[in-house]
């Protein structure tokens, strides 16, 4: 199978799509399998999930036949297609668990749908982006939330509509990766042992406050919801073991 997933010694998740002679791209059977297997990590404990792919190139987005076979196809056939790409973004976005997403050489068109979906985006210093979609005549519909959610409309009226290529450096300023590397896998490495370093329950439960928190209205609702949040990690076992540890200048649990 193309896709595989494993969980590390280390408890962490890694999702590795292996296509490298299609350029990673993704087609319905891809998909499913993308589908299938992040909905099992979310269902998992771990501490993160990864997503990462084999080969030179990060993902050319959707396959070139795949999309050749739905040019054939009816609105509704295209419709369900669709349903099960946004399905893809939605349980990816709305993991539990940090993500992490490792991105090599070229990246483009649906494959910034993946990357926008991450926590946490990291990528090697050559690599290249591209929301390529209306070259095809196309539009980047269904990662089109999650990619100006990353990288702002202002910046998205210029990249979805010129459909040119812009460099890691860019990516970076744009918001949609946060780290430039030389070295993919030492970089991805101290962004794990940051994140297992942390206590398990808290790092999830500042996930889930972010999604919470984000683009709400501060009004006496917000406020009392952030206050009712870290009364209730304050007092929880992972809480006191926290700040016990760090007062008693030991280690967490967590960390042993």
């Amino acid at each position: 199978m193309s896709v595989t997933l494993e969980i590390t010694k280390s408890n962490v998740a890694v999702l590795v799509l292996s296509r490298p002679e299609k350029h990673n791209a993704f087609n319905e059977e891809v998909i499913s399998e993308l589908i299938r297997l992040i909905e099992h990590a979310n269902s998992c404990d771990v501490r993160a999930l990864v997503l990462k792919t084999e080969g030179k190139h990060f993902s050319a987005g959707a396959d070139l036949n795949w999309m050749k076979s739905m040019a054939g196809n009816d609105f509704a056939e295209n419709l369900a297609d669709s349903m099960q790409l946004a399905k893809l973004m939605k349980v990816l976005a709305t993991s539990p668990h940090p993500t992490i997403c490792a991105v090599q050489g070229a990246a483009f068109g649906g494959a910034l749908g993946l990357i926008a979906c991450c926590d946490i985006a990291i990528c090697q210093d050559d690599a290249q982006f591209c929301l390529s979609e209306v070259k095809l005549g196309l539009i980047p519909a269904v990662i089109s939330p999650y990619v100006i959610k990353a990288i702002g409309e202002r910046a998205a009226r210029r990249y979805f509509l010129t459909a040119e290529i812009f460099d890691a450096h860019t990516a970076k300023q744009l918001g949609l990766i946060h780290q430039i590397t030389g070295d993919l896998q030492t970089a991805l490495d101290k962004h794990l042992q940051n994140l297992v370093n942390n206590g398990p329950i808290a790092v999830k439960a500042a996930k889930q406050l972010i999604n919470d928190v984000a683009g709400n209205v501060i009004d006496d609702a917000l406020i009392e919801l952030t206050a009712e949040r870290i009364a209730r990690i304050r007092v929880s076992e992972e809480g006191q073991e926290g700040l016990t540890a760090f007062f008693e200048k030991r280690a967490p649990n967590w960390q042993k």
